[in-house]
């Protein structure tokens, strides 16, 4: 068929070409989802893979108290025992156990050899400690750490937070380099076109056009590695929100109230750690106390109650039962007690010496996040005044080129500061933002100040 004529073939599948169009077309293996600061809050503090674990691990421990609670409740075992002997005692002892003792078992024939004599025993057991301090001790130490760990959990759901939105401002700043390399990309095809027009009216040099491709060559290689940012910052606000699909952050406006350092100090008082590892510090002056319990006696009551066969499993062809109480004391254990007394103290003062550190650590890193707000802050205002100057600086430099009073060099030296300036600006105003959120994040109120609190 002649290439001319190939047309009039493809002109009716057209329509069919054009409705199949989007089935054809290669798309994305996921569809992007935007949202903003709030809602991205509530997904990952709800699905974030390492806060479930951190909230699993709670739970653990909450169930460690009611194992800890059951060393003081009544324990019930039942056994089944079958038993084939010609011991004498113990044939003795079974026949009685199963009421089937008759006078002929008084022989001394019988007495000294018994034929072999079977016993299914069913048992039920019983024991109710009456005082046991170990056990108690032990409950009031599970309790303490499921505390403890419930501070744990408040300050991985913090720094959760802190790390969404570390992610989410990032997806934010690379979205911002993007647009200023977008910027910067205008403004270099204007600047081409200048050269273009002067050369065109033979009042450029050929050279300044060729300078102006090449800064906009240039300017577009920026913007590609800027948007393969912007996707790998996409990802990662995904990821810690654990969803497979990357994430977009909204165009919204993120601002922080800052308050007096003052606010901050007292706030980091009833920091969610400090609180958890006070807590510790108790338990470890408990566990003192746990290996002091070791000198006590254990206290508590019992009973019995059995059925004996000689044919059936389960059977009672007699039964019995019976009460007791005891005490149970463990004189001597090869000087155990005191090295684990001596252990315990030592392990109370580590936990009060970590204490004190971390009280003091906290009190650093407050004033360190304040000041760090303090200079992020000033380094904004800089930037955008610095940007404020280059861009009016560039204006002035253009229009002198235009007019041939200024070399295309000048013009792009000014550019290539504008396009920093513009750079500068989106990373001080991220980190700024990012700042003021650590001073929160430090302080331990940074769920009030994001209001999930």
């Amino acid at each position: 068929m002649e290439v001319r004529h190939l047309r009039y073939f493809l002109l009716p599948l057209v329509p069919l070409l054009v409705a199949l169009a989007p089935g054809l077309v290669p798309t994305g293996c996921c569809e992007e989802r935007r949202i903003c600061l709030a809602d991205a809050l509530k997904i990952g503090l709800a699905e974030n893979y390492e806060l479930r674990a951190e909230k699993n691990a709670l739970l653990a421990r909450k169930e460690g108290v009611g194992i800890a609670r059951s060393f003081l409740l009544p324990k019930l075992v039942f056994e089944e025992r079958a038993t084939r002997t010609n011991n004498p005692p113990q044939t003795f002892m079974m026949k009685l156990n199963q009421q089937r003792f008759t006078e002929n078992d008084f022989a001394v024939k019988s007495l000294n050899e018994p034929q072999p004599v079977n016993d299914y025993q069913t048992a039920f057991f019983i024991e109710q400690p009456l005082f046991s301090m170990r056990s108690m001790v032990g409950l009031s130490m599970a309790r303490n750490e499921f505390a403890a760990k419930t501070g744990d959990y408040e300050r991985k759901k913090e720094e959760t937070a802190l790390k969404i939105v570390r992610a989410y401002i990032q997806a934010r700043t690379a979205r911002a380099y993007v647009r200023a390399a977008l910027d910067g990309i205008e403004d270099a095809r204007e600047h081409v076109r200048i050269a273009e027009v002067r050369h065109r009216n033979n009042l450029g040099l050929y050279s300044d056009l060729l300078r102006a491709q090449v800064a906009l060559a240039e300017n577009r290689q920026t913007l590609v590695s800027a948007e393969k940012e912007y996707t790998v910052a996409k990802r990662w606000l995904g990821l810690v929100l654990a969803k497979s699909e990357p994430i977009d952050p909204a165009d919204e406006n993120l601002s922080w109230a800052l308050k007096d350092i003052g606010h901050y100090e007292k706030t980091s008082l009833s920091r969610k750690d400090l609180r958890a590892m006070t807590i510790r510090k108790e338990n470890a002056h408990q566990n003192v106390k746990l290996a002091k319990s070791a000198y006590l006696p254990f206290v508590g009551i019992g009973g019995v109650y059995q059925a004996n066969d000689h044919n059936n499993v389960f059977g009672s062809e007699g039964d019995s039962w019976g009460v007791s109480a005891f005490l149970r004391w463990e004189l001597f254990d090869g000087t155990k007690r005191e090295f684990e007394q001596s252990k315990a103290r030592y392990e109370e003062a580590e936990a009060g010496e970590h204490l004190k550190t971390l009280r003091d650590t906290i009190t650093f890193r407050v004033n360190e996040a304040y000041l760090a707000v303090g200079e992020a802050g000033k380094n904004l205002e800089l930037a955008r005044d610095v940007l404020k100057s280059a861009e009016e600086g560039l204006r002035l430099v253009r229009s002198r080129f235009e007019n041939s009073l200024s070399p295309i060099v000048d013009l792009l030296d000014v550019q290539t500061h504008v396009s920093r300036a513009r750079a500068a600006v989106v990373a001080r105003d991220s980190a700024y933002n990012l700042a003021v959120v650590t001073l929160a994040y430090e302080s331990g109120a940074i769920l009030q100040e994001l209001n999930i609190e």
